[in-house]
């Protein structure tokens, strides 16, 4: 694994670790929301199981996350960091990439897809709006942050974190809120892997059953029934289907 830096279209520095097989397939990894490249060691972990599978992989930060460059958080601003990071994959000689996402990853995947992605796996992805998701997520004194300077600062644990103050764009929310299910799942036409917890009550997994309807037909969905919206229990099964996913749909072949 080397730890690697390219640059958006912003001209901010992104940073990721790019791990290198002995073939021109390759998986961009995106994580979740205020999260960074490591997940906790969870996408460390699974980035290995990928590589093993002979993948060459990328695992970056989006900027204002992790150890990329600040930046307020956006959807927008996250598929633009995407965009970037397939262009770099591409220049170490990637020819057939595959996408995974985490949480609001996931839905960073969707909204980025386009025909030369040859699958999607992701895991609790956002797929679907959220009512009042700004109320129901953030104190009293985030709302009035973002009222009075649009924009939310969340403080994360040092000990866990690459970064511990994430700042969140008032357009996050509006994002957020105005997620249309079936408008950015049937432009998807690539085969999807959908890995949900029973028990997530962050992106409910009702939301991902009801994707299922606007996914191609190969496409599948697998609940795993301990856990919640951080895999604590399941991962390495959660690994298994993902890693197993891309042997089957991203091939030399």
């Amino acid at each position: 694994m080397e730890k690697v830096t390219f640059k958006n279209s912003r001209d901010l520095r992104l940073v990721g670790d790019f791990y290198k097989a002995d073939s021109n397939l390759g998986i961009v990894m995106c994580h979740g929301f205020t999260g960074d490249r490591h997940e906790l060691g969870k996408l460390d972990k699974l980035a290995y199981a990928l590589n093993n599978k002979g993948f060459n992989v990328l695992n970056f930060d989006f900027s204002g996350s992790g150890e990329s460059d600040d930046d307020s958080l956006t959807v927008s601003k996250q598929i633009d960091d995407l965009k970037c990071a397939v262009k770099y994959i591409k220049g170490q000689g990637i020819k057939k990439i595959g996408l995974y996402g985490h949480s609001l990853g996931g839905l960073v995947c969707f909204k980025y897809y386009n025909k030369s992605i040859e699958t999607i796996a992701a895991s609790a992805p956002v797929t679907k709006k959220k009512e009042d998701y700004a109320k129901k997520r953030f104190s009293k004194e985030q709302l009035e942050e973002l009222e009075n300077t649009g924009l939310i600062t969340r403080v994360r644990e040092k000990d866990k974190y690459l970064r511990t103050k994430i700042v969140i764009d008032k357009q996050m929310i509006i994002d957020r809120e105005s997620v249309n299910q079936k408008e950015l799942l049937s432009r998807v036409k690539c085969p999807v892997l959908i890995v949900h917890g029973a028990k997530d009550i962050g992106v409910p997994t009702q939301d991902s059953r009801s994707a299922m309807q606007y996914l191609s037909p190969e496409s599948k969905l697998e609940i795993l029934t301990q856990d919640g919206h951080d895999f604590a229990k399941s991962w390495p099964k959660a690994i298994d289907f993902v890693s197993n996913w891309f042997k089957k749909y991203l091939s030399s072949s």
